[in-house]
């Protein structure tokens, strides 16, 4: 599996709700992403909601999301965690957008954005931690 994903495409010109491609992720070693949606142009008076959902067959989506980015209003960065250890059950996942217009101007929304997932690689028992001293006066 590729440690890194594009769930949403660099650069993706959003004007109605949708989906992204879905992924197999079953041959994950950690199960545990680093998410990163990237959002490069908006209009004024919108909001953007990205959610990532998981499937057992890559064709049944369930009701609810295995993770929700925080609303998005204006152009950035979001990073957020996607841990899947627990779930083995999910073996495909899947980008899902949803746009929001308000006010006067265009009636139809429009964000350019895009999301990448890397894979956080697996740490050994035997990796060496040091422990930090506290300094006390």
């Amino acid at each position: 599996m590729p440690t890194k994903l594009e769930l949403i495409p660099a650069d993706t010109r959003m004007e109605a709700n949708g989906d992204g491609a879905s992924f197999n992720i079953s041959e994950s070693a950690s199960r545990t992403f680093l998410c990163r949606l990237t959002v490069t142009d908006q209009t004024e008076q919108e909001s953007l909601e990205v959610s990532i959902w998981g499937s057992a067959d890559g064709e049944t989506w369930p009701k609810k999301p295995l993770l929700k980015l925080p609303q998005q209003f204006y152009r950035g960065t979001t990073k957020m965690v996607l841990d899947l250890s627990m779930r083995p059950e999910v073996k495909f996942i899947r980008a899902h957008w949803d746009l929001n217009r308000w006010g006067r101007v265009a009636p139809t929304p429009m964000f350019v954005a895009g999301m990448e997932i890397l894979e956080v690689p697996p740490m050994s028992r035997e990796t060496p931690t040091k422990r930090m001293s506290l300094a006390t006066s």
